[in-house]
């Protein structure tokens, strides 16, 4: 086993101390136990923090649209959800919506481009 010297400041050393005397262990048992647990969490190999790569999207079942027509329908504002709806409508109905429904909601569309 090797042996080493820390500095710490004040408190840190008073509060280590009162829970080593809390657990009946020695400081340098609690010293070995926090640098094992950190060895632990951190990778052996520094290199693999620059290789992660964030995980690949997984196909959840959604059947009817492709990817492109997901993305622009998540991308889609309230105004132009409420203006597609309308239209839905009217399509539907045969009737025409409130012209200022749609006017306001082109307007903000367009103010927002």
């Amino acid at each position: 086993m090797a042996r080493t010297q820390i500095q710490l400041p004040d408190e840190v050393f008073a509060r280590a101390k009162r829970l080593c005397e809390a657990r009946e262990i020695s400081l340098a048992e609690l010293a070995r136990r926090g640098i094992e647990y950190i060895l632990s969490v951190y990778s052996n190999d520094p290199s693999a923090v620059n290789d992660w790569q964030p995980p690949k999207p997984r196909r959840l079942g959604w059947k009817g649209l492709s990817d492109a027509e997901l993305k622009q329908r998540a991308q889609i504002t309230a105004t132009e959800a409420s203006l597609r709806k309308a239209v839905h409508s009217m399509n539907r109905s045969g009737k025409l919506p409130e012209p200022k429904t749609l006017l306001s909601g082109a307007a903000m569309m367009l103010a927002r481009r």
